[in-house]
């Protein structure tokens, strides 16, 4: 059964996914070459904490740091570490997750370190712009394919490929409910949206070979032939009339008739 949430739960949903989005747009002015993952990882903490919230990710099934920071060819669940510091010319993926008042927020995106190729910024670009293509495709009374579809259209029409071993999530009460949103599939797949419904989205885009494989830390997903791979995420709630982004961390989102 896919939830439905009550107008109550939806703002306490809001909240959380207010404060999961100023973690994000507060990194941003610290990913610069010379600053290590784990400093990002404490100044995540202390924002998170300092509003009277928890990380969601710290402890959860044993994940050791408050975020996932995945730099170039790792996809998602990169640990936090003093020795991993960021160089000119990499691209780094955080994603943060909190929990406020017993509600959960989730946002992810990633980020150009110093000056990037072309290549790769058009792998952001592309990334970003899948990510927004499928929440214009996202609508209540149809199927969850529609999303789905747009995603996996806009990445492989870029000559990129979606990772098929990941996929999003409904998000409520728990980091993870029903349903499953893959970034991959037929626009007349999955389960019929209802109004209510909240759902993370996050594309994960790699430049070769969808193909992925975890590092022996048991976190750390890498692409299978380590070329780039970018990830976005935004917290969304689906309306009747369209849908609201609850992580408005997003100044492009306005671009595409997002809120």
């Amino acid at each position: 059964m896919v939830p439905i949430r009550t107008p109550k739960e939806i703002k306490k949903l809001r909240l959380a996914g207010q404060l999961a989005a100023e973690v994000l747009m507060a990194l941003e002015q610290h990913v610069e070459p010379g600053v290590s993952t784990a400093e990002l990882d404490a100044i995540a903490y202390k924002i998170i904490t300092d509003a009277n919230a928890e990380p969601a990710f710290l402890g959860y099934m044993g994940y050791p740091a408050t975020l996932c920071v995945s730099i170039n060819e790792e996809v998602v669940h990169g640990i936090p570490s003093k020795k991993r510091v960021l160089e000119d010319g990499d691209i780094v993926s955080v994603d943060v997750g909190v929990i406020l008042k017993g509600y959960y927020g989730d946002n992810a995106r990633t980020y150009p370190v110093g000056t990037i190729s072309d290549e790769n910024q058009r792998l952001l670009d592309v990334t970003h712009e899948s990510l927004l293509k499928g929440l214009q495709a996202l609508r209540a009374d149809e199927p969850l394919g529609l999303l789905s579809h747009a995603v996996q259209t806009v990445a492989e029409s870029n000559g990129f490929s979606v990772v098929r071993a990941f996929v999003g999530h409904g998000i409520g009460d728990k980091l993870h409910d029903e349903p499953q949103v893959p970034n991959f599939g037929r626009a007349e797949d999955g389960p019929i949206i209802r109004a209510g419904t909240v759902l993370a989205v996050e594309p994960m885009v790699n430049a070769g070979t969808h193909r992925v494989k975890t590092l022996s830390d048991g976190w750390t997903v890498i692409t299978a032939d380590k070329k780039p791979s970018a990830h976005f995420e935004h917290t969304v709630v689906v309306l009747s009339d369209g849908i609201e982004i609850l992580t408005p961390w997003d100044s492009r989102a306005a671009d595409y008739g997002l809120a």
